[in-house]
């Protein structure tokens, strides 16, 4: 071919491929079921009037959480230390995490630390500057031009915005690897003088936990192909989702209508997103759904179910470890890479998350 000729479109193909090689989840030391914490939580709640306490707990019963898993010991959790202390804990803690599952993954897919040319660390639970990757570049002996992304500010919905980077660089630089790393914490933001329901909500489906995903876009590197992805911001609902920065640490911010208005808008979110790749949602053989909450599950089953889709998937992870904010979605898709699933088989990512936003991926296995 001579020199400065466009590649044949199937070559260009071939060589602009984009893969998800492995994904590899990493838990912290402690866990509780949730009968475990419930005592925590009622000595937690001694001053308040007993309507109120009966309340609390079904809460957490009823939550569909059967167990989470944390980065402190639950004495820890209802201790009145200060922001400083807990986000201390959270920088510890979070780095030996990012290492662990970091490796993990490197570990299945067999690759060495130096094979990654891009990083992306995604967390919302707590600050640290520098980032987390910065760390691991260190620890991990990284390629010094490693190119970095942090991800500080989007919520559940980062495990799949990393994704959504990492194949756009991988896109742009064919035969390169990237490594997203979803790291969260939300028991670090569990405010202990707050007995409003969102804190109390909040406590009752979030858990700590640690996933990273290996993507390639190495033709030697195998994979379900990521084939499409895209965005989808709700106009006017900043307010719903978030943090709030208050002297004792992160305070959670969740509108009590995100169910409804996912519900609104799902059709907006799913069908234009599947019609620009000639799609129906009857072609989709997989869903691979954060799990946000009960509440959040059970509408987007509803909407799913009307449509012969099933996320038992979401279902078992929420109930197995709660909710991991951007790192759940990753658990997901672990279920799904680990099971054996027919060659074509079309899987369709989607996570919710501060803005509001949704975020979407098209795979083929």
């Amino acid at each position: 071919m001579a020199l400065g000729l466009p590649l044949p479109m199937d070559t260009q193909k071939k060589f602009m491929s984009v893969k998800i090689t492995t994904v590899a989840k990493q838990l912290p030391a402690y866990s509780r079921k949730t009968e475990e914490v419930i005592p925590f939580v009622k000595q937690w709640m001694h001053q308040q009037e007993n309507r109120f306490q009966r309340k609390v707990v079904k809460i957490f019963e009823s939550a569909g959480v059967d167990k989470r898993y944390s980065i402190m010991d639950p004495i820890e959790v209802f201790t009145n230390t200060s922001f400083e202390e807990r986000n201390n804990i959270y920088v510890r803690e979070i780095t030996k995490l990012g290492k662990k599952s970091l490796q993990n993954a490197l570990n299945k897919a067999k690759w060495k630390p130096t094979d990654v040319d891009f990083i992306i660390t995604v967390s919302c639970t707590g600050i640290m500057i520098p980032s987390v990757d910065a760390y691991l570049i260190n620890e991990l002996k990284m390629r010094q031009d490693v190119v970095r992304l942090p991800v500080t500010e989007m919520g559940c919905a980062a495990g799949i915005s990393g994704i959504i980077y990492a194949n756009n660089f991988l896109k742009a630089n064919p035969g390169k690897r990237a490594a997203v790393i979803a790291l969260e914490a939300p028991t670090a933001t569990f405010q202990l003088e707050d007995f409003s329901m969102v804190n109390i909500v909040s406590a009752a489906i979030f858990g700590d936990g640690a996933a990273c995903v290996l993507m390639s876009s190495n033709e030697e590197d195998a994979g379900p192909e990521i084939i499409a992805e895209e965005m989808y911001h709700f106009y006017d609902a900043t307010d719903m989702m978030g943090f709030k920065l208050v002297n004792t640490g992160l305070q959670m911010i969740l509108d009590k209508s995100v169910p409804e208005k996912i519900a609104e808008h799902f059709p907006y979110i799913i069908n234009p997103f599947l019609e620009k790749n000639n799609l129906k949602i009857e072609d989709i053989d997989h869903l691979i759904f954060h799990p946000g909450g009960r509440k959040i599950v059970e509408t987007v089953e509803d909407l799913f179910g009307s449509l012969g889709k099933n996320i038992d998937d979401t279902k078992e992870v929420l109930k197995l470890y709660g909710n991991m904010s951007s790192a759940t979605v990753l658990y997901v898709l672990e279920r799904f890479m680990e099971k054996d699933i027919q060659k074509g088989d079309l899987g369709m990512m989607l996570s919710f998350g501060p803005g509001f936003s949704a975020q979407r991926v098209l795979l083929k296995f």
